[in-house]
């Protein structure tokens, strides 16, 4: 389904990211993932793309075989890092051919390890690669007149590229002028981050739906973790201590984590957040214990816009 479709009939969205398997464990794991949660009916799941392009294929192929086996609604992360023009224009008729609705336009990370340069990349910034999706929109390849959906990256706590936050706001809101329908958020564990980033995109003139990404925090090495994944990222003390308090019970922190991050989905859906976009790691045990606490065994419950 369109992104457009998807936010004129909801006024809350629920969804979760999946990143491409490596090794036939992982891939047994995230399959068991994704029939888990297929069942609270997601209104779409986003798939990554490794740095630098890396996980290109992988990518590609469980994207297309989410599409053709599943009742999912698949959404593939595209980056501007060490892609030309013609690799983009390819990858966008395969997702069209496969009936692939909307895209979300990255710039993406560098790859580690290896020479890179940035000014060899025939899309300098996510704003150039929304604008190229929105010309190839326009060729008519896509079954839908209306091409793909576009959704772009935001950050509550700032981008850690551009630490000037008002031209943080321009680039993004560049995006948002280029053709992208919505904003996916970085994951974050402060609410009034995400609460003061939506009031600025409101100040610079960004109406687009922002969805929220909301990832638990189950041990202190994973925060670490996540703090790389995310370039940075402020932990609560409240959080900090609560974890601590668990010593080394696992499963304490892992119900810490999962606590902390439900009280931040009541309190996002208290303050009529547009969407919550779960970053599972390819587990479900997180999602779905969040789920309950909010009360939604699928989101067929949560109710439509009123026509």
């Amino acid at each position: 389904m369109h992104a457009l479709d998807i936010f004129q009939k909801h006024p809350t969205t629920f969804s979760f990211e999946f990143f491409p398997p490596k090794t036939p464990e992982s891939a047994e794991n995230l399959y068991e993932a994704i029939r888990e949660l297929e069942s609270y009916q997601p209104h779409f799941v986003s798939v990554t793309y490794g740095a630098g392009g890396s996980t290109r294929e992988m990518t590609n192929d469980l994207v297309v075989r989410i599409k053709e086996t599943t009742s999912l609604n698949p959404i593939p992360h595209l980056t501007c890092v060490c892609h030309k023009e013609e690799e983009i224009h390819a990858i966008l008729e395969r997702y069209a051919k496969a009936g692939v609705s909307n895209i979300l336009a990255l710039g993406g990370d560098a790859p580690k390890g290896t020479p890179y340069r940035k000014e060899d990349d025939d899309f300098q910034h996510a704003a150039d690669l929304v604008k190229y999706i929105r010309r190839f929109n326009d060729s008519g390849v896509h079954p839908d007149k209306r091409g793909f959906g576009i959704s772009v990256a935001g950050f509550p706590e700032g981008h850690p590229g551009t630490p000037n936050r008002l031209k943080e706001m321009d680039y993004l809101k560049a995006k948002v002028d280029a053709g992208a329908d919505y904003i996916v958020t970085q994951l974050f564990f402060d609410n009034r981050d995400f609460l003061d980033f939506r009031d600025r995109c409101e100040l610079a003139g960004i109406s687009v739906p922002i969805i929220a990404g909301i990832m638990p925090a189950t041990s202190l090495s994973g925060m670490k973790r996540m703090a790389e994944l995310a370039a940075g990222a402020r932990f609560p003390a409240r959080l900090l201590r609560s974890l601590q308090r668990c010593g080394d019970d696992t499963e304490a922190m892992t119900q810490v984590g999962i606590h902390h991050a439900s009280e931040q989905c009541h309190d996002l859906l208290e303050n009529r957040v547009r969407g919550i976009h779960f970053y599972t790691l390819n587990r479900s045990d997180a999602t779905k214990q969040i789920f309950r606490s909010l009360g939604i065994s699928d989101t067929k419950f949560v109710e439509p816009v009123a026509a």
